[in-house]
């Protein structure tokens, strides 16, 4: 599942020490402009509580979690969209990516200059969503461009597709975002195609300082992103890039001991991670036997073949039956043995679409 979000902010927000957290990939982290000219990519590690204890119950020699990818993409400055500073290689590695997380500066902090000169972050919002838009206006106006031409001949592609090419026009024209205009499956179908940037899934996240995350509200800058993104059914995830680059050099117990310490039951890392991973339509199924105990990502809506061959390509070619237990069944059951007995194993063919949780053994004969 070669599927990655792109971590995209203005300069100095807090985006490459985030991605440094995220990757432990140490990636260079200065106070100007451009720190980050190419995009780095990192794997990560998908937490998992759920993989936790079917390795508890099964017992297995190894446990395997999923993985997913971040790409780090150099700071947008204002008139991206045409070549400023870096924009035009910045805009086109957004193209790449599947899911954009904006980091949004919400901390005050004399030592870091802020791009703007101020502490902002709906301005930085708007700034980088604006460029997104013009970006995406420049590419519509293209293809309409040509678009308009072929509907003349009675091309049936050009005909499907200049409704959709000129509702898009009239909203980034209005200054809105391509998920913001709603589309029947067919025309979905017909944008995607289109590789557009404000059609792509967007989690804001706000960067605080070490004091705002422990505190018991949220200071005024959290409130307005949250305010901003709830207009557009966004979600926010609260972090400190600081504390979370901090904690990725420590072992999984000495980061337990920590965050019991900030009072913090889950750090912002794991909780970026997992809400990349929903954003971009991804979920986990699992394997479970005592050689290995494995959480494997799919996308949403695939059947049982394609999940198969997520493992190997002869799974699918192969398939035959899966043996299937929702997670919860086989944890309340506490055994695939009991699970059978209580009748809660089932045997799902190619038709059968696959669900978060799923564990799953597979039948193929190739």
């Amino acid at each position: 599942m070669a599927l990655t979000a792109g971590i995209v902010g203005l300069p100095n927000v807090g985006k490459s020490t985030l991605f440094n957290a995220i990757t432990k990939a140490g990636a260079l982290a200065a106070n100007y402009p451009f720190a980050t000219i190419d995009p780095n990519v990192g794997v990560v590690e998908v937490p998992d509580a759920r993989l936790d204890k079917l390795t508890e119950l099964v017992v297995p020699k190894k446990t395997v979690p999923t993985a997913f990818e971040f790409t780090d993409i150099a700071g947008i400055v204002e008139g991206a969209s045409k070549g400023e500073g870096l924009g035009n290689k910045f805009l086109a590695h957004i193209r790449e990516v599947d899911a954009i997380c904006q980091v949004v500066r919400c901390f005050e902090d004399e030592n870091i200059t802020h791009v703007s000169g101020k502490v902002d972050p709906i301005s930085d919002i708007e700034v980088i969503n604006l460029e997104l838009i013009l970006a995406d206006l420049e590419s519509v106006d293209k293809r309409l461009a040509r678009v308009t031409k072929m509907v003349k001949q009675r091309d049936k592609e050009a005909l499907a597709e200049e409704p959709v090419l000129t509702r898009l026009k009239e909203a980034f024209e209005a200054g809105k975002s391509g998920r913001s205009v709603e589309f029947t499956e067919e025309e979905q179908r017909v944008v995607k195609g289109f590789h557009l940037l404000t059609t792509k899934p967007m989690l804001y996240v706000a960067n605080v300082s070490e004091d705002d995350i422990m505190a018991e509200g949220e200071n005024e800058y959290v409130q307005k992103v949250r305010a901003f993104a709830a207009e557009e059914g966004a979600q926010v995830i609260l972090i400190c890039a600081k504390i979370e680059e901090e904690m990725a050099a420590l072992e999984d117990e000495e980061k337990t001991m920590f965050l019991e310490e900030l009072g913090i039951k889950e750090s912002g890392l794991d909780q970026l991670i997992k809400a990349s991973y929903s954003l971009i339509g991804l979920a986990t199924y699992f394997t479970a036997g005592v050689q290995e105990v494995r959480a494997w990502t799919f996308l949403k809506g695939m059947k049982a073949p394609q999940c198969a061959g997520v493992i190997h390509s002869d799974f699918e070619k192969g398939f035959i039956r899966a043996e299937t237990v929702a997670y919860d069944d086989l944890v309340e059951t506490g055994s695939m043995a009991a699970a059978k007995e209580a009748g809660k194993v089932r045997l799902e063919g190619k038709e059968y679409i696959v669900q978060d949780g799923d564990v799953m053994l597979f039948r193929f004969n190739v």
